[in-house]
């Protein structure tokens, strides 16, 4: 690799200080970088602002935590580049190298010692009074849900124009394989391994105990209505941007055309990193 982007956690010092050693460490090596801050604050919005990526870029290292990544992976939602992470956050199923290593992890991909994982993202559209309002990609999840005041929802959901059922909920969470260990696994979805290629539907709080989670295929569009007048009900993309959404609103989801690439070296190993964050074989 010869050019490598770097993009470092908004106001958060300890990040531009590794960002910047990172800097030093590559250049020294006869690596091109690009550094820069990411300057999506993740704010509930409509739009948000776009970190540039030169096209001459063979990776992107990202530091932060998972919040940073996905937000980065927005900005590239358009780009075959690869991402590998490197966690100053919390749980980070994304962000998988730790500081302690990160050098070591950054030499191996140099020497091509990596393997390139493609992940599913999701596209979503919104469309009133036969417009589109709102699109989106995401490497999570899609949520559907009401305000704490707002009373339960009805939502029509169809696969592929056939009739799946009427949700009645608290929401509806549309999730990748990625984000199967996010908001999905505490409604009580089921962790999907994350290179598969599918979709998985998980009602939040369901009326009925019989409206289960389930997994679909990658080529269907999921298309869900708001069958009744409601006010509150915002539609979220990956925790971080969004809408409000109008009673007469469809939503169109399927697989974006655009896989994301994740960098992964011999050392990260996904059931590794399921037990310790998951904490599982601790008694």
């Amino acid at each position: 690799m010869h050019h490598i982007a770097i993009v470092y956690k908004h106001a958060r010092p300890e990040a531009a200080s590794l960002a910047e050693e990172i800097r030093v460490w590559l250049e020294s090596r006869q690596v091109r970088v690009s550094l820069q801050e990411n300057i999506d604050t993740s704010e509930f919005c409509r739009s948000y602002s776009r970190i540039t990526i030169p096209t001459t870029v063979d990776a992107v290292v990202v530091l932060g935590g998972d919040g940073t990544f996905l937000s980065v992976a927005r900005s590239l939602e358009d780009l075959t580049i690869p991402l590998v992470g490197i966690n100053l956050g919390g749980l980070g199923f994304l962000t998988e190298i730790s500081t302690t290593s990160c050098f070591e992890e950054i030499k191996e991909i140099l020497d091509g010692h990596f393997e390139i994982e493609e992940r599913v993202r999701l596209q979503v559209l919104i469309q009133r009074e036969g417009e589109e309002m709102f699109s989106q990609s995401v490497l999570n999840d899609v949520v559907i849900s009401k305000s704490a005041l707002a009373r339960i929802l009805d939502l029509k959901t169809t696969i592929d124009g056939r009739y799946l059922t009427h949700y009645r909920a608290d929401g509806l969470i549309v999730s990748t394989p990625t984000g199967s260990t996010a908001y999905n696994l505490s409604a009580g979805g089921p962790i999907v391994y994350p290179t598969t290629n599918a979709i998985i539907l998980t009602p939040i709080c369901p009326f009925a105990l019989t409206n289960r989670p389930i997994i679909l295929p990658p080529h269907v569009t999921i298309r869900v209505e708001l069958t009744e007048p409601v006010e509150h009900v915002t539609l979220t993309c990956d925790g971080q941007v969004g809408c409000e959404l109008a009673s007469c609103d469809q939503l169109l989801i399927s697989v974006a055309p655009n896989p994301l690439r994740l960098i992964r070296t011999s050392s990260i190993e996904y059931f590794r990193i399921l037990r310790t964050k998951l904490k599982w074989g601790q008694f």
